[in-house]
Parts: C-alpha cells; sequence; structure tokens
C-alpha cells in the first residue's frame, strides 16, 4: 500500500537485496518513494529488483561495491540520470571478515573493516551533499549497530568501527544542518539477517544472546525499516545528529 509519506522523494539504499537493506528498501518504496537498490552482484540486484517490482514499487537497481570509488560515482550518476535527484541516502553496507581476539586480527582485516563501514558511508555523503543542496536538503541515514555503543568480544574490529560511525554521524549531522539535511542513524540489535546467522543459527548461541535481550527475542528487518522511513519523513524534520538504537531491549548506551 501506497502509504505517500515519502511521495516525490528519490531514495538510494546501498546493501539492499537482502536483510536490513532490502526491508529499508521495500518500506521506502511502500512509503512513496521512488528507491535505487544496490549490491555488489548482478544476480542479487536482479533478484530483488524481481521481487520488488512484483509487489508493484517504484525501484531501479545498479551493481555497486561501496569499497570502490567508481561504483559509488555509478551508483549516484544512475541515480541522477534515472531520477534527476537524490533526496535520501541510506548507507546500509557492512562487512565483518574477522571472527575472534581483537589482538588476533591481522592488519589487512582492520584497514577494510573501516574503508567499509566508516569511509563508504563518508564518501558516498560527498557524492550526494551537493546534488542535496542544489534542491534545498535531504535526509541522510547511517546504519549502525549497538555493537558501537556495547562492543562484541568476538567482533571487535566491527564494533569499533559502529563506534566510528556513531561520531561521524553527529559530526556531518552539525556541518550540514545549515543546508537543510539532516543526518541520523539507526543502530540495529541482534537482528535475524543471513549477515548474523554465526549468532543464531547454533541453538547455543542463540538461546545465549535471548538471554541478554529484554523481549528474549532477535528482531526482524522489518522491525528496522519503519524508523528508516520515519527519520527520512516530514515528522522528523526536527531530529538530527542522532542514532536510534532497536535492541528489543538490549542495554546498550556508551
Amino acid at each position: 500500500m501506497q502509504l505517500g509519506v515519502l511521495s516525490g522523494k528519490v531514495a538510494v539504499v546501498t546493501a539492499s537485496t537482502k536483510g536490513i537493506g532490502l526491508a529499508i528498501a521495500r518500506r521506502l518504496a511502500r512509503d512513496g518513494a521512488q528507491v535505487m537498490i544496490s549490491s555488489r552482484k548482478q544476480d542479487s540486484v536482479d533478484q530483488a529488483l524481481g521481487q520488488l517490482l512484483a509487489e508493484g514499487l517504484s525501484v531501479s537497481g545498479t551493481v555497486c561495491h561501496v569499497g570502490k570509488n567508481k561504483d559509488q560515482e555509478l551508483l549516484v550518476n544512475e541515480t541522477l540520470r534515472r531520477h534527476g535527484r537524490i533526496d535520501i541516502l541510506v548507507s546500509n553496507a557492512a562487512t565483518n571478515p574477522f571472527i575472534g581476539r581483537i589482538l588476533d586480527c591481522p592488519e589487512e582485516v582492520w584497514d577494510k573493516t573501516f574503508e567499509v563501514n566508516v569511509k563508504a558511508p563518508f564518501l558516498l555523503t560527498k557524492l550526494v551533499v551537493p546534488h542535496m543542496e542544489l534542491q534545498g536538503g535531504g535526509s541522510i541515514v547511517l546504519v549502525g549497530s549497538v555493537a558501537g555503543y556495547r562492543p562484541f568480544p568476538t567482533i571487535g574490529v566491527y564494533s569499533i568501527s559502529k563506534t566510528a560511525l556513531l561520531g561521524l554521524t553527529k559530526l556531518l549531522a552539525d556541518e550540514l544542518a545549515p543546508a537543510n539535511i539532516r543526518v541520523n542513524g539507526i543502530a540495529p540489535g541482534l537482528i535475524k539477517t543471513q549477515f548474523s546467522a554465526f549468532l543464531w543459527s547454533d541453538d547455543n548461541s542463540r538461546q545465549r544472546f535471548e538471554k541478554i535481550i529484554s523481549m528474549r527475542r532477535f528482531g526482524e528487518p522489518e522491525e528496522c525499516a519503519g524508523t528508516v522511513s520515519f527519520l527520512c519523513s516530514q515528522d522528523a524534520t526536527y531530529i538530527t545528529g542522532e542514532t536510534i538504537a532497536m535492541s528489543g531491549g538490549f542495554h546498550c548506551r556508551l
């Protein structure tokens, strides 16, 4: 159903062919936005487009590896070519290539993690901001994690990169506020996606984590999407620099 709260808006969502990214893309489109989805693989883009178009949603898609500058430029330019503007950027892409003790993490893994999880959102923001400025404003949402507030021992580098994202959100919000560009974040908790499968696919692991969640369950991707739509809508025009945790009651504050 087209609710219309984002009618006339054009949104770009990275890593949006499955999990939280796909749920966000679907919700923004259902709320009236024209959405550009992306993924590293063409097959993934095609499959997600098939699903969303079959639902009658206004979506298009392109391949984008956010760690590659040329792909970032292609994503922005293709969106402008198709739709003429960009009102919303949702930076969802992230990587977690290492599980284990942080002191055992190789230097190249640190570099890759920060390149994708912190540097890429920053560079994408730099690309879209001039276009948002020309049209009088926009909304940017950076997808973080509760691990940014409360680092997980086995995913230490990933956690630290998400802590950095909290700072990036606040600083960008401050600098871009005069241009009527709002920058906010979400911090999903333990959400049941392929990305987090190592936490919930094993019964013992799942039960251990469920004990520290007040709601005693993992979240679903769709439970993150509505908050993103809200942050991009007219209902949130006085909100910037905030990161909203959606954790089922899992305590997560610096």
